[in-house]
């Protein structure tokens, strides 16, 4: 089973009808519920295909919040192979948000960054709800150090609310560890590309996605803050976070005409929930492309070329 989202009731009332009917089957009824499964599924599909082609950015913003949305650790175990995470900074601790380590994709042997949210009560606890803290940002500079002097090639999945911003985090510098965090993304002279699959808030995300390109699933969201926190220091009211999601233009589509984001991932209708794994496969053919697009540049060609692309952001608006 799904869970809803408020503005999906049409489908959650349909495919509860349906669940209805196939167990009315499975028990042995002699009413032949066939015709009528079929019927509702039509009816499902167009709901769906109708409600998803036209989702304001606040809906978008729930999808990309959906607690089954796939995370991190999903992309990981299909994408990657020869995944060895490497823990803490060198400096204080290890921070589980952020998962970092060596690994082959496609054969090829890259350095990985995710920033990883968990999927029950416990994973989010162990994770911080995919908030970093100081020393899970010096390890992603410790792994992107690694990854520049042995030429490898950086994947960073983006999918946090933020940085944590605990008065512990704060003492062990916060800020200083999310600049030097960005400063390393665009000093490194190996190509980095970065994909967004869920919430891209803040500095918690640029961190790790100052990339050559960054790639973005249909329906995530990125952002210099949360819709919630710019209505609240707006408005002085976080209830009006819908309205600062339409204004702050934090869709993939938005975004794209920035020219902050390269490309959009496509997903299925209905969210990356529904079929992660062909979400992923398509994540990871459009990596594999990023990636190409540098085969045979040098260092300072990596760099400039990533200089560029952010020095050309808003330029053609």
């Amino acid at each position: 089973m799904y869970s809803y989202l408020d503005f999906e009731r049409p489908i959650s009332d349909l495919e509860a009808k349906i669940i209805e009917l196939k167990k009315l089957a499975s028990d042995g009824e002699s009413i032949d519920t066939s015709e009528e499964i079929a019927r509702l599924e039509t009816r499902v599909s167009e709901a769906m295909n109708e409600i998803y082609a036209k989702l304001t950015p606040w809906q978008k913003a729930q999808v990309a919040r959906h607690p089954q949305r796939p995370h991190f650790v999903d992309y990981a175990k299909r994408l990657f192979t020869d995944f060895t995470t490497l823990a803490g900074d060198r400096n204080f601790g290890e921070d589980a948000a952020i998962q970092a380590g060596l690994a082959r994709f496609r054969g090829r042997p890259v350095a990985v960054i995710g920033e990883e949210k968990g999927h029950d009560t416990k994973s989010r606890l162990k994770h911080n709800f995919g908030m970093p803290r100081p020393e899970g940002y010096r390890k992603a500079i410790r792994v992107m150090e690694l990854a520049d002097r042995f030429n490898l090639p950086v994947i960073s999945v983006v999918d946090t609310q933020g940085a944590y911003p605990g008065v512990g985090a704060e003492e062990r510098g916060q800020a200083e560890a999310i600049a030097r965090s960005t400063q390393m993304c665009l000093r490194i002279g190996v190509p980095m590309i970065t994909l967004v699959i869920g919430e891209g808030m803040s500095g918690g995300a640029i961190a790790i996605a100052a990339a050559n390109r960054v790639y973005m699933l249909e329906h995530a969201i990125y952002s210099v803050i949360s819709p919630e926190g710019a209505a609240s220091i707006l408005w002085r009211d976080s209830a009006r976070a819908k309205e600062a999601a339409t204004n702050m233009k934090i869709t993939a589509r938005d975004l794209k005409d920035f020219g902050v984001v390269d490309q959009i991932v496509a997903e299925p209708v209905g969210g990356a929930h529904r079929n992660a794994e062909t979400v992923i496969d398509a994540s990871g053919d459009q990596i594999a492309d990023g990636l190409a697009e540098f085969d045979g540049m040098s260092a300072d060609e990596v760099r400039n070329e990533r200089r560029q692309k952010f020095l050309a952001i808003g330029r053609n608006l």
